[in-house]
């Protein structure tokens, strides 16, 4: 794999797949993200974007990848039971979660996912090397010189944003995530801090979050013109708007983009299978030491 750091889109709506001929520019899967760093494969969110990751990576066994979840709502664990490169021996998978309010860990919630009435087949019957972290959110986490930072997001059962630091470039996975209706998060805030890429949650416009016959207040997601204000308040220089509404279509997507790039110039809409390389300012020929 190549020695660089780039950000690859394999799913990017919420709530459920919606695949269709309304959807086909931006994609129907949920969510996941690969970031390639440096020879390493990290993986953001199992939802059905997973299983299209797993498809292209069949001709590259054997594979390691390092996946992490941000929570473990339906949409974003409910592709890891179909990870083709899981079931198969000589893969490993380094898996990512934060303990869940009820104390259950990521390991026994991707168990319990795939027991009767639910799947046909238990985790156990996975023939990869499955290894699993517990998560504390506000705790770095590293993989080889990689540093992957944390934080608790504001999400109902509570979620994880990731910022992934590599020899000067930084990207920041900020999904689910609701806004405060009077303050910036402080803990988003940290993760997008001039950020290369700052992917973040923007379900709804506020239109929809603020709507007086349908509000989403609550409900755990944010807006793009939140995402806006985080951007320029954290000096993003990509700012990625994500996580998009099922109800969306391309065209109402197309429409948010030029709102979007009007407002922040530079910013662009997630697509399934686009890809964008983060710069980085420490060449490898040199050493580049963990803090």
């Amino acid at each position: 794999m190549e020695k660089q750091f780039t950000v690859h889109f394999w799913g990017v709506r919420g709530s459920i797949p919606c695949p269709g001929t309304n959807t086909v520019r931006y994609g129907g899967n949920t969510p996941c993200v690969e970031m390639r760093v440096g020879g390493k494969r990290l993986i953001f969110d199992g939802g059905t974007g997973l299983h299209v990751l797993g498809q292209s990576l069949l001709s590259k066994m054997p594979i390691e990848a390092h996946l992490f979840f941000t929570h473990s709502h339906w949409d974003h664990m409910q592709g890891f039971p179909f990870f083709t490169p899981g079931f198969v021996k000589g893969n490993t998978v380094h898996i990512y979660g934060a303990i869940a309010p009820d104390g259950s860990t990521v390991e026994q919630r991707l168990n319990d996912q795939m027991l009767h009435p639910n799947f046909p087949v238990p985790l156990q019957i996975m023939q990869s090397n499955l290894h699993f972290h517990d998560v504390k959110p506000g705790n770095p986490i590293y993989v080889n010189e990689i540093k992957v930072e944390t934080a608790p997001l504001n999400h109902p059962g509570e979620a994880v944003g990731y910022r992934v630091n590599w020899r000067g470039g930084a990207a920041a996975y900020i999904t689910d995530t609701e806004h405060f209706p009077d303050r910036l998060d402080e803990n988003v805030l940290y993760l997008a801090r001039d950020a290369d890429v700052l992917i973040y949650d923007s379900t709804y416009t506020n239109e929809e979050y603020y709507s007086p016959t349908f509000p989403k207040i609550g409900w755990g997601h944010s807006t793009w013109q939140e995402a806006v204000k985080i951007a320029k308040a954290a000096n993003v220089k990509t700012l990625v708007i994500y996580h998009h509404d099922p109800a969306h279509d391309d065209d109402f997507l197309d429409d948010v983009g030029e709102q979007v790039a009007a407002a922040y110039p530079g910013a662009i809409m997630a697509r399934e299978g686009m890809v964008i390389d983060v710069p980085v300012s420490v060449p490898l020929s040199e050493s580049f030491p963990v803090s």
